[in-house]
């Protein structure tokens, strides 16, 4: 019996130690098993920015293969631009002229990412199409030159992805004024010189371009364009602010939308506009667009432009000029846009002369509504203001208030209706 106790003794003990060994071997698995989720948890928590970072070096070593695939980053500005000349035309639009001239581009000062210009135009101005005023109502007529200048400074960001620039000038346009497009008689047409100081921005990538631009008048900015017995018209400069959002549907092809506010102090033409624009490379340096604008002045304007520049690069090679045919590169020696001294006119009537017509019957069978009267031309056409708003403000009541005195002394409101009553003598 006590055997047997002995037996069983020793196998618990030996049972108790196999166990125990069991239970170690058991809490050194999982402690190993934790060691090593937790070593690979630090190893892939410290490969994670290392990871990122190894995407990014190679996004921009992808990206800068890009661009050295295009060569935009290895360009020389001093080989890409280069001066430039040629002929631009177009068609007559809201304010602006029937044109075709010869224009440059300058480059004056060149850096390793940026260039100072000088631009440079001077147009013909034609007659408006038959019976359709681009200024509204008085029909441009005769030639004169009109000229445009802008100085302005381009660059490229960091990457040459984008293009900026500012720019500045000055803008003149003589005026020679016909008859009209709505059947009003009208004489002593005259030619007027109007003047504007321009102010732009631009923001351009391969696929986006942004404008913004000012145009504003100075010096004279109206003057009295024609005029008649009872009326005529007077013509102004206008100040316009705007800004186009263009798209590149390919390199060569593209179109833009703008919106633009016209202010003058004639107030006939003060509002908001519209402008759609498509334009299209046709080949290195000739270039096709048309226009189609809409304001409550102008109403519905179409108008087209063709323009050709040659110079410069000739003589490099193929891969060179396709690497400077990208759109950023090629704005940096572009033409500035929105460069028109745009006109706008305002109907006038000689309120005086209908007060006297009314006065004395005689008068107005003498020279009835739309008639010429030979002797205006005596007279200066601008002169005499001082003298006129005293007769206006005086003669012209008393003999609108007693028609008696007219009927009595026609030759004397005859006489004043010839010195003072021409509309070319009244003030703006």
């Amino acid at each position: 019996m006590k055997n047997v106790w002995t037996i069983i003794n020793s196998a618990r003990a030996k049972l108790t130690e196999l166990l125990i060994v069991h239970k170690i071997w058991k809490i050194n698995k999982i402690l190993s098993f934790s060691y090593s989720l937790l070593g690979s948890s630090s190893f892939a928590l410290a490969s994670i920015p290392f990871g990122i970072g190894t995407a990014k070096a190679q996004e921009a070593q992808t990206t800068q293969g890009t661009a050295a695939d295009l060569g935009v980053m290895s360009i020389s500005l001093k080989d890409a631009i280069q001066p430039n000349f040629g002929f631009q035309g177009a068609l007559q639009g809201a304010g602006t002229p029937n044109q075709a001239g010869i224009g440059g581009f300058l480059p004056l000062a060149i850096g390793d990412n940026s260039v100072f210009f000088l631009d440079a135009q001077a147009n013909a101005n034609f007659v408006d199409y038959d019976n359709y005023s681009s200024i509204i109502n008085t029909k441009v007529a005769g030639t004169t030159i009109s000229t445009s200048s802008r100085l302005g400074y381009r660059w490229l960001n960091g990457d040459r992805s984008w293009m900026f620039g500012v720019n500045a000038g000055y803008d003149s346009r003589p005026m020679a004024t016909g008859g009209t497009d709505n059947g009003v008689y009208v004489t002593n047409s005259s030619t007027v010189f109007y003047q504007q100081v321009a102010a732009g921005l631009e923001a351009i990538s391969n696929t986006w371009n942004f404008n913004a631009y000012a145009l504003i008048p100075v010096g004279t900015s109206e003057y009295i364009l024609n005029s008649n017995y009872f009326w005529g018209y007077f013509g102004g400069a206008l100040d316009t602010y705007g800004l186009d959002v263009g798209y590149s549907i390919t390199p060569d092809f593209k179109a833009s939308v703008g919106y633009y506010y016209q202010d003058g102090d004639l107030n006939t033409a003060d509002g908001s506009g519209v402008l759609g624009r498509l334009a299209y490379n046709i080949s290195n340096g000739l270039t096709a667009g048309v226009n189609l604008s809409y304001d409550q002045a102008y109403e519905t304007r179409f108008s087209a432009d063709l323009k050709y520049r040659f110079g410069g690069n000739g003589n490099k090679t193929a891969s060179e000029k396709k690497a400077w045919q990208t759109p950023v590169i090629q704005s940096l020696t572009e033409n500035v846009k929105h460069r028109d001294v745009r006109i706008h006119d305002g109907f006038f009537e000689d309120l005086g002369l209908v007060a006297l017509e009314i006065a004395n019957p005689l008068l107005a069978l003498a020279f009835p509504p739309g008639s010429d009267v030979p002797m205006l031309d005596l007279f200066p056409p601008r002169g005499l203001f001082e003298m006129q708003e005293i007769v206006n403000g005086v003669f012209l009541p008393l003999t609108a208030q007693n028609p008696v005195v007219c009927l009595a002394a026609p030759a004397l409101c005859l006489l004043n209706n010839v010195m003072f009553g021409n509309p070319g003598a009244r003030r703006p």
